[in-house]
Formats: structure tokens, C-alpha cells, sequence
């Protein structure tokens, strides 16, 4: 369920008997007998999720008494995250918030593009007179790889140039863009009979980057059959040989693997399974 809340409610959820996670500090959750319930605080928005609906309304009547309230339901939309129930799952999608990328730099008649970005692109041209209008696309591309891991890469590539744009990095988000509007409702399914098991994969392209010769990581990581993390970035030294990029890379994932265990371990799983890394 999703709620409103006019004020800050940490404080108050510690009173009511929640443990503040350690791993993400919104998540508060608290555990009794074979009774769980979660709650995600994000400013004035609220998640909450558990598995006997007694305590929920019953956590609901302690939080209005303490502060004004608005119930907005099931959860469906927050924070630009569109969520359906489905037979499988939750699905997670941003459809309206590409929509209106699209919409807000007039490309609804343009022709959709097959590809993120093309592989031979050349990022070089003259510099925008207006740098701040790329950085603000940038950043609405970034917020869309939570849903949409294709174009993870190519923003993580576009995102480098943020001081000193030209009219071809311009040219290149705004393709971006047109990739999204042939797939609006993609999105990231949570399945419902996924193991709590973590599965991490790896890789890294050596000294991929032609200026600087740097290496690119990749990661993503499932628990059970669901994508929950994954991450494109270049690497913050150059690796001498392809075996040090993929140590690299392996040890950036461990660290990834490590926070997610101590998240899961939150949220009930306090025996998960050894992480197969590949």
C-alpha cells in the first residue's frame, strides 16, 4: 500500500517497534512471532508491504494518530514507477515517464530506433550553447535506467561528458530517447516464485574506452529469476591486461553482492544461500 505522510516519520516508526535498516536507511521493518511488516519512507511518500493485514491497519491507525495521512491505495505509481500486479508478478515499468520524454522534446512522429546507440558513433561536434539542456536530459535518462537496463550503457557513456557537451552528445541522448518511444512499457518483472536465491554475472571490456583506455564494467545481479541490481560504469584506473579488468569487475560485484545480503537479511532471509558469481 502507498500513503502520504505530512512529516517526517522516522522517529515515530523506531517508537512503534520498526528497526531502521542498516543497508538502506529508509527501509524500516519489524518482525513479530511469524507477523513481517516493511516500510519504505521516501520524503513525504510511504511504502508499506507485510504479510497479515491486522498489523498494517493497525500500523496505519498509530501513524494518524500522530500525523495527517492521505491512503492512496494499492500501490501503482511511485515516484515515476509504474507497478502491475500480474499473474507472475510485480511488474515495474516507467511507460508514462518516457511518455512524457518523448512528448517534452517533440519526438511523438519521430521514427523509433532499433538500437540504444550505435556502436561506430562519434561523439565530436560543436559545443552547445545551452550545455544546461543536456545535462537536465541526462539526468531524466538516468532515473530510467531503474527500470531499463539496455540503456544502461549508453547513458553511462553520455553521462562523461556532462561538463563540456557538443551538439553530437546532444544528437546521441536525444537517439536514446527515440529507442525509448518503440518500447515504452518495458520494464523489470518481479517474480512471485522466485527463489531467495542470488545470482551475480560479470564482465568487463578492456580498455574500451579510446581516450583514456579505461575499462568498462558490467554487472547485474537476479534473485531467483527476478533482475534486481545492475550497474554499466567505467572503471576508475587503467587495467594493464584483461585479467585485471575482470578482477575488477568481480570485485566491484562482490560489493554489490555484500550490500544486497545485508538488505535481504533485512527484509526476513536471514539464512540466504551461497551467491553463485559468473
Amino acid at each position: 500500500m502507498q500513503y502520504k505522510a505530512s512529516q517526517n516519520s522516522s522517529q515515530n516508526l523506531v517508537s512503534f517497534g520498526f528497526l531502521q535498516s542498516k543497508a538502506d536507511y529508509s527501509l524500516f521493518t519489524k518482525t513479530v512471532q511469524d507477523k513481517f511488516t516493511a516500510i519504505l519512507v521516501y520524503v513525504d511518500d510511504m511504502m508499506i508491504a507485510g504479510n497479515d493485514k491486522q498489523e498494517i491497519i493497525k500500523l496505519k491507525q498509530q501513524l494518524s494518530s500522530q500525523f495527517h495521512m492521505k491512503d492512496l491505495g494499492e500501490l501503482r505509481y511511485f515516484l515515476g514507477l509504474e507497478i502491475v500486479r500480474t499473474a507472475q508478478g510485480l511488474f515495474v515499468s516507467q511507460k508514462k515517464y518516457i511518455t512524457d520524454l518523448v512528448r517534452e522534446y517533440n519526438l511523438a512522429h519521430s521514427k523509433p530506433m532499433k538500437l540504444p546507440l550505435h556502436t561506430q558513433v562519434k561523439l565530436s561536434g560543436t559545443p552547445l550553447s545551452q550545455p544546461e539542456q543536456y545535462r537536465r536530459l541526462i539526468g531524466k535518462l538516468l532515473y530510467l535506467t531503474l527500470t531499463r537496463p539496455d540503456v544502461s550503457y549508453a547513458v553511462q557513456l553520455l553521462s562523461q561528458y556532462l561538463q563540456s557537451p557538443t551538439t553530437a552528445h546532444m544528437q546521441a541522448a536525444l537517439h536514446v530517447v527515440q529507442y525509448l518511444k518503440g518500447s515504452p512499457g518495458q520494464g523489470i518483472l518481479m517474480a512471485n516464485n522466485s527463489a531467495a536465491q542470488l545470482t551475480a554475472f560479470c564482465d568487463s571490456d578492456w580498455a574500451s574506452c579510446p581516450y583514456t583506455r579505461r575499462s568498462t564494467t558490467v554487472y547485474c545481479i537476479l534473485l531467483g529469476q527476478s533482475l534486481v541490481s545492475w550497474k554499466t560504469k567505467k572503471q576508475s584506473v587503467v587495467s594493464r591486461s584483461s585479467a585485471e579488468a575482470e578482477y575488477r569487475s568481480m570485485a566491484v560485484t562482490c560489493c554489490e553482492v555484500v550490500w544486497l545480503l545485508s538488505l535481504v537479511k533485512d527484509l526476513g532471509i536471514t539464512k540466504p544461500t551461497p551467491v553463485h558469481l559468473q
